[in-house]
């Protein structure tokens, strides 16, 4: 009997239509509304993440290759582009589309491509050269590394032979200048001075000459008879001045081609002390005379200067070349002067100012020199 009723139950229950699916309640809807939504955000902020990264990493790479604010380029991002960005071709055109000053697109044969300017390929061998230039003379003697520099300054491309000539002549001791020349003639087959005399074709030349063959008093000595002296011989020279150029002058020219820094620097003093002002603010008009009066008279402050000139806005090629010459001729003579004299120019540490204006390997190596 019970075996029945199990058997009638089971084939009622086989014969039955199946039931509707009910609709899910509202407490169900919310549930898995819940459960989604994260899942939801998470994409939105994993997409929203890879677009920044994507942005940033392109304004790295920008960044890099222009040089912008400093000098040099960031070697490390665009190594790692280059792995990044491989087999992308389309990332590179949209990283060329975004330099509309560097880049434009080509007409004619070459029309679809983005064609690269001139002066930006210039300025790109300027910047990656940097940290090569740096290594490579930090490397060289110091009498071979002014004996090149005053070489390249008179045979160079776009020659610019006042600045540096008139810079290694007179911020070197006097043994340190005579090994540059003796480098000059081992290098070259011929004498520092015969090439200043040959290549400076205007009036600063008999200026430069004596300044390059000098072989100054290092001694502590001085003649405040002589400096009084002298200095009223520069003052008649300026007076005089309208008549003839200063930098021809034979007076102005013998002081400063032949004595020594002390004595000079208590001329200077025993000048301002009679006029008022500086003597180099009298030679105005003659920026060779005027640059060898800072050299001569304190060499760390002229370096001060001449770094802050490379990293205005407005720096040349040559402002910016001297960045490199200045730090890697100074980082074993007088480099904490020029920091305290840079620090009282610009309020600001010289450390501080180089790795905010200068990038890479370039960056590193000019703060590896200047030190802490």
């Amino acid at each position: 009997m019970p075996q029945q009723v199990l058997a009638q139950a089971a084939s009622s229950n086989s014969s039955s239509p199946p039931a509707s699916p009910q609709p899910p309640r509202p407490r169900q809807q919310a549930a898995r509304k819940q459960e989604k939504e994260p899942q939801q955000r998470e994409t939105r902020e994993a997409a929203a993440a890879a677009a920044m990264a994507a942005a940033d990493e392109h304004q790295d790479l920008t960044r890099a290759f222009a040089g912008m604010g400093g000098l040099g380029v960031d070697e490390a991002a665009l190594v790692a582009a280059l792995g990044r960005w491989r087999r992308q071709p389309e990332r590179r055109a949209q990283f060329r589309r975004g330099f509309p000053g560097f880049f434009s697109a080509s007409a004619g044969a070459g029309a679809g491509i983005e064609r690269c300017e001139d002066e930006y390929l210039r300025h790109l061998e300027d910047e990656f050269a940097r940290f090569r230039d740096a290594a490579v003379l930090w490397a060289l003697h110091p009498w071979e590394r002014d004996a090149r520099w005053a070489h390249h300054a008179m045979h160079g491309a776009a020659a610019h032979p006042r600045g540096v000539l008139v810079e290694v002549a007179c911020t070197r001791a006097a043994d340190d200048l005579l090994g540059a020349r003796r480098a000059y003639q081992a290098l070259h087959h011929r004498s520092l001075e015969e090439d200043v005399a040959y290549r400076v074709k205007d009036a600063t030349a008999s200026l430069l000459v004596g300044l390059v063959t000098a072989y100054r008093y290092e001694g502590a000595r001085v003649s405040e008879e002589l400096a009084a002296e002298e200095a009223k011989a520069l003052a008649a020279a300026v007076k005089a001045a309208p008549a003839a150029r200063l930098v021809q002058n034979e007076q102005v020219v013998r002081i400063l081609a032949t004595r020594s820094k002390p004595q000079l620097r208590a001329t200077f003093k025993i000048y301002k002390e009679l006029h008022g002002k500086p003597l180099e603010e009298d030679f105005s008009g003659e920026p060779c005379l005027q640059e060898a009066v800072r050299c001569l008279d304190s060499p760390p402050k002229y370096f001060a200067e001449v770094i802050g000139r490379a990293f205005r806005d407005d720096a040349d090629r040559h402002a910016k070349t001297a960045l490199t010459r200045v730090v890697v001729s100074r980082a074993d003579a007088d480099m904490e002067e020029i920091k305290d004299a840079y620090a009282k120019q610009h309020g600001a540490k010289l450390a501080d100012a180089v790795a905010r204006n200068t990038h890479g390997h370039y960056k590193d190596a000019l703060l590896a020199m200047i030190g802490k």
